[in-house]
């Protein structure tokens, strides 16, 4: 990424701080501190491929911030993973824990790689490899991994194992989003979910939105979009657009799209398809940039893809009175601005998608004090955070006169400067 892109996202991630720093009349020495990672690691892993060559790829793990605990934070595998990507969200993640005030930091890990092109060997091999390359700097009580785009429970789970070989102990608590026969967390797999249908639900409530009368669009139909749209079709919310990797639909009569439909792109991931196995006749759009959906009406807009998908030049376009970031930073500051002039509402990222790092933390303390909760002792233990997060944002808020982004970055920042100065 070029130092010069304004969607640059950790030139994105500092302008956030930086405003907020000014609203706080931040001590400098803190803000200093929050400008830069505490640590960088860099390798260059070389996995053996199928066919007996090898390859080389790059490979990143920042630690942002351990003021408040453990650095915690996904690892992706993703072609476009580059240093500045990586430490931005390892600061979002900073802020985010600090948010919903669990006690971890920041940290966030990638690698430079298109995981569909390899075999389930050879990304076994890259995982582990990953493991070999950091694991010093890895541990329960010093930095716990998770999964993000494209990894899975199961990379979760040779990581781990890989670790508890290089150790010589096995410590289910160094990584989470594990499988559950591995140590990982039931209903850790729709907490993301879980946690912006409880924000949803929230603002809805604020805003006077009833259910069957607000239409929602969901930007992306990963784990975190799929589950999202079934909890709101489940709460009576009509979804009226959705989109995954390939394609997307929009319902331009505004009724939204039945349940079955919702389930079966899920299960087939494929919502043009599944479109035309129902015989719907729904409007198509062609997956280029999304941002014909995203422009399309509707009330709220669910952004679950990758981040830079609100910018200076789509926003005024946007017709939702509500954005809901389950993806991380996929609205630009200089959209924020445009959007804010609009009075739309956005609920932000370090906000909205907390609830995977706060059931992440969840597993680690299972695996930490050697329990197992219920999916239903999770939800019920996530709701009140989730719950409690937005009515300190949304009181922030209206105490500085702002929007709910800069509102949240102000209560994590207090609370990390407060951590920090000890």
């Amino acid at each position: 990424m070029s130092k010069n892109n304004k969607n640059n996202p950790y030139q994105n991630a500092m302008s956030q701080l930086t405003k907020t720093a000014k609203i706080l009349k931040l001590d400098k020495a803190v803000l200093v501190k929050l400008q830069h990672p505490q640590r960088i690691l860099k390798a260059k892993l070389t996995v053996k491929m199928d066919n007996g060559q090898t390859k080389k790829f790059d490979a990143y793990r920042v630690q942002y911030n351990n003021a408040r605990g453990p650095f915690k934070g996904g690892i992706r595998y993703h072609k476009q993973v580059s240093m500045d990507e990586v430490k931005a969200l390892s600061f979002w993640m900073t802020i985010k824990t600090a948010v919903v005030n669990i006690p971890m930091g920041g940290g966030k890990g990638g690698i430079i790689i298109d995981p569909h092109t390899l075999s389930q060997t050879e990304l076994e091999r890259l995982s582990r490899a990953y493991m070999k390359a950091f694991y010093k700097y890895l541990g329960p009580s010093q930095d716990v991994p998770a999964p993000d785009v494209y990894t899975t429970s199961q990379i979760m789970d040779w990581m781990a194992d890989e670790y508890a070989k290089l150790t010589g102990k096995k410590q289910p608590g160094v990584i989470t989003g594990k499988s559950i026969a591995a140590g990982g967390s039931l209903g850790r797999d729709t907490a993301t979910a879980d946690g912006g249908f409880y924000v949803l639900k929230a603002i809805a409530n604020k805003l006077k939105l009833k259910p069957k009368q607000t239409r929602i669009i969901i930007q992306g139909f990963g784990n975190a979009g799929a589950n999202f749209a079934q909890l709101a079709y489940k709460a009576g919310f009509k979804i009226v657009g959705l989109s995954d990797s390939k394609n997307a639909i929009y319902d331009p009569a505004g009724k939204g799209f039945n349940y079955n439909l919702v389930k079966s792109i899920k299960a087939k991931g494929d919502a043009v398809t599944v479109c035309k196995i129902n015989d719907l006749k729904c409007q198509k759009l062609y997956h280029t940039t999304n941002e014909k959906l995203l422009e399309k009406d509707c009330d709220v807009l669910v952004l679950a893809a990758l981040e830079n998908q609100v910018t200076e030049k789509n926003a005024k376009r946007i017709k939702a009175k509500v954005i809901i970031e389950l993806a991380n930073g996929p609205v630009t500051p200089l959209a924020d601005k445009i959007l804010a002039e609009k009075n739309l509402v956005v609920a932000p990222d370090v906000l909205a998608n907390a609830g995977g790092v706060t059931v992440s933390y969840f597993e680690w303390l299972q695996n930490i004090k050697k329990q197992k909760w219920s999916k239903a002792k999770v939800k019920s233990k996530l709701k009140p955070i989730m719950d409690k997060a937005f009515i300190q944002v949304w009181q922030t808020a209206k105490k500085y006169k702002t929007d709910l982004r800069t509102a949240a970055f102000i209560l994590a920042v207090e609370r990390l400067a407060k951590a920090m100065k000890k």
